[in-house]
C-alpha cells in the first residue's frame, strides 16, 4: 500500500481484507497502520490517503470469507487487480488450519476473481521454499503427489487425530506444513485460474527494507528479526548452522517492487501461461550464514541492544551469534540458574520457558540455515529488461546492487528502532551491559570447565597424569624464563 500510494497518488481506492478484532473497528486498525513512520512520505504526496483505503471485514477461515453481500458486490464490481498476500506463515501450524488459509482460501479467492468483470491481473504470493525438497528449483509450478482438491475434501471430515497421523506422510520430504500447503496453493492457482491473467511470486526469506521508504524498516519477528533480537538481548549465544550455506535473504521493498512490476506486466502483456517469478538473492548476490553472522556481530559492537533485565547479574548468557554447533544444555543452564534466582527473590520464573520457546524456534529454522538452494531467475530477469530505465529505478528489484554490510547494519538498527522501539541515546549504557554479559559468560564457562576438570581428575588416573605433566611443564618453562632473565641482566 505504501509504495502504491507513494508512486501512484491518483489511485482511486485500495480494498483491504481485514480480519475483525475485538475492541477495534476496521477503520481504527487501518488508522493504526497509517500512523506508523512507514507512511510519513506517503502523507506528503497523498494527504488524503486514509480516504483511499477501504477496509472490508473478512475472515479466511469462513466460507466466502464472511464478507457481507454489499461489500462483496462492491469488490466484484470495482476490482482491477488482486494481490493475494494472505497466508499463515507458522511452520508448525496444524495441517487443517494451514490447508484452510493457504489452499482453500486461495481456491475461494480465485472463484471470487472469476466473477470480477474489470479484473486485469491476479498476483499470488507464494514462497521460494514451496519446493524446498528439491536442490534446483525452476520457475514452474511443480505437481503434488496428492491433488489439492482431495486434501481440501479430506480436511472437512477427518478428525485431528487422523490428520496428525497422516501429516508426515503427506508432507513427505518437506520440513513443515507451511511449505507443503504453499506448494498446494500454487497448484490450485494453476488448475483453477481459468481465463484469469495470473502470476506467482516466490520470495525467499523476507527481511527489513533496503532503501524504501527508508533503510531498515521492519515490523515483525519473522525471518532473522527474532534471532537478531534474541542474540542482541543476550538470550541466544549460538545457533547450529552451516557457515557456507547461502542465507537467501531478500529485502521487503525488493519484494514489493517486484510484485508491483509483475502486476503491471501481467495486466498489460497478458502472458498465455501462468508465469512464476523467483524473488531471491543467492543466485545473483550470495551471502552465506557465516558472513552474515560476523556482520551481525560487528554491528552489535557498534549498536548494542538495551539490557534484557535491569539487574546487573540477571542474565547469564551472552550476545554472540555464531555458526558453531550449540548444545541445548549450554542454553538452558543459565536460564535455570536465573529462574532459581527469581524464586529466591519471590518472583515468577520465566527464563526457562522463554529459552524453551527460543530453542523450539531454532529447531524449526534449522532446516533452512543448514541448506542451500539454486533458484532460476529467467522470468525475473526478463521482467527487469522489459521495464523502462525510469521504472527500473523506481521499482528496483536488482539485488546485485545490494551491499550486505550496509544492509545488515541497517537491519539491526531497524530492529532496535522500529521493532523494539529503543532509544538510540541508550547505546553507551547498552555497551556497558554488553561487556558485563561477556564477562559473565567467560566466568561461567571457566567455572564450568574447572568443575568438570576437577571431577575428571578425581576419577581418572590418566587425567591426573596429564595434569601433572602440564604443571611440571609450566614450572620448568617459568624456571627457564627466570634463569634467562637473570643471565641477560
Amino acid at each position: 500500500m505504501e509504495k502504491l500510494f507513494r508512486t501512484s497518488p491518483d489511485l482511486k481506492v485500495i480494498y483491504v481484507l481485514v480480519r475483525p478484532k475485538q475492541g477495534q473497528t476496521l477503520q481504527q486498525r487501518v488508522f493504526q497502520i497509517l500512523d506508523s513512520k512507514l507512511f510519513e512520505k506517503v502523507k506528503e504526496v497523498c494527504p488524503n490517503v486514509h480516504e483511499k483505503i477501504r477496509a472490508i471485514s473478512a475472515d479466511l477461515n469462513q466460507n466466502d470469507f464472511a464478507i457481507s453481500k454489499e461489500d462483496m458486490q462492491e469488490l466484484l464490481s470495482h476490482t482491477n487487480i488482486v494481490f493475494h498476500c494472505a497466508a499463515t506463515v507458522r511452520f508448525d501450524d496444524h495441517l487443517r488450519h494451514a490447508v484452510q488459509l493457504n489452499v482453500t482460501a486461495t481456491q475461494q479467492l480465485l472463484l471470487m476473481a472469476s466473477q470480477m468483470p474489470k479484473l486485469e491481473a491476479f498476483i499470488h504470493i507464494s514462497t521460494a521454499f514451496s519446493n524446498c525438497n528439491l536442490k534446483h528449483i525452476d520457475e514452474v509450478v511443480y505437481p503434488c503427489p496428492v491433488e489439492p482438491k482431495k486434501i481440501i475434501d479430506s480436511m472437512e471430515w477427518l478428525d485431528d487425530a487422523i490428520i496428525d497421523e497422516i501429516t508426515p506422510k503427506l508432507i513427505g520430504d518437506r520440513p513443515n506444513t507451511y511449505t507443503y500447503t504453499k506448494a498446494l496453493g500454487e497448484v490450485v492457482v494453476q488448475q483453477e485460474g481459468g481465463n484469469l491473467n495470473i502470476a506467482i511470486i516466490r520470495p525467499s526469506i523476507v527481511g527489513a527494507t533496503w532503501q524504501e521508504p527508508f533503510p531498515g524498516w521492519v515490523d515483525n519477528l519473522n525471518g532473522p528479526s527474532g534471532l537478531i533480537i534474541a542474540a542482541g538481548k543476550g538470550f541466544l549465544r549460538s545457533i547450529r548452522a552451516t557457515p557456507m550455506a547461502v542465507a537467501d535473504l531478500i529485502p521487503a521493498d525488493t519484494v514489493v517492487n517486484l510484485t508491483l512490476a509483475v502486476g503491471w506486466y501481467t495486466a498489460v502483456h497478458r502472458p498465455k501461461s501462468t508465469l512464476v517469478y523467483h524473488c531471491t538473492s543467492g543466485n545473483l548476490n550470495p551471502c552465506n550464514w557465516g558472513k552474515m553472522g560476523l556482520q551481525v556481530l560487528a554491528t552489535f559492537e557498534k549498536i548494542p541492544f538495551e539490557r534484557a533485565f535491569r539487574r546487573p547479574n540477571a542474565d547469564f548468557t551472552t550476545n554472540n551469534i555464531t555458526t558453531h554447533y550449540w548444545n541445548a544444555v549450554s542454553h538452558r543452564a543459565p536460564a535455570i540458574i536465573y529462574d532459581f534466582y527469581l524464586r529466591l527473590t519471590g518472583r515468577k520464573p520465566r527464563m526457562t520457558k522463554l529459552m524453551n520457546r527460543l530453542l523450539r524456534t531454532l529447531s524449526m529454522v534449522e532446516y533452512f540455515i543448514n541448506r542451500s538452494w539454486e533458484w532460476s531467475t529467467y522470468n525475473t530477469e526478463m521482467l527487469m529488461s522489459a521495464l523502462s530505465p525510469e521504472d527500473q529505478r523506481v521499482f528496483n528489484f536488482d539485488v546485485r546492487q545490494l551491499n550486505w554490510l550496509e544492509y545488515i547494519e541497517n537491519y539491526v538498527l531497524g530492529v532496535k528502532k522500529y521493532l523494539l522501539k529503543e532509544d538510540m541515546a541508550g547505546i553507551p549504557e547498552a555497551k556497558q551491559h554488553l561487556k558485563r554479559l561477556r564477562n559473565i559468560h567467560y566466568l561461567f564457562n571457566t567455572a564450568l570447565f574447572l568443575i568438570a576438570w576437577r571431577l575428571l581428575i578425581a576419577r581418572s588416573q590418566v587425567a591426573r597424569n596429564v595434569w601433572f605433566f602440564i604443571v611440571s611443564f609450566c614450572y620448568k618453562f617459568l624456571s627457564y624464563f627466570r634463569a634467562s632473565s637473570t643471565l641477560n641482566a
